[in-house]
């Protein structure tokens, strides 16, 4: 039996569809600039989470950042 030859994963870029390897430097973009793209698109507001925060802990964090105090005010 001849031995099997590995496959190359490849992979499309999330902003042009070229195909990428999952080695080169770029990966999972084809280069530098469809990264950049992407995340000027992030920037933008393109792209968003849709599903909401479920977790307490991070709902109480969230609220914290509005500047009201969660009552625990220490007076040194």
């Amino acid at each position: 039996m001849p031995p099997k030859k590995k496959s190359v994963k490849l992979h499309h870029c999330p902003t042009c569809g070229m195909l990428v390897r999952i080695k080169d430097e770029d990966f999972p973009f084809c280069s530098d600039r469809c990264r950049k793209i992407d995340l000027g698109k992030w920037a933008m507001g393109v792209y968003k989470i849709s599903s909401p925060v479920l977790d307490p802990e991070v709902l109480e964090d969230l609220g914290g950042l509005s500047g009201g105090q969660s009552g625990d005010s220490h007076d040194d």
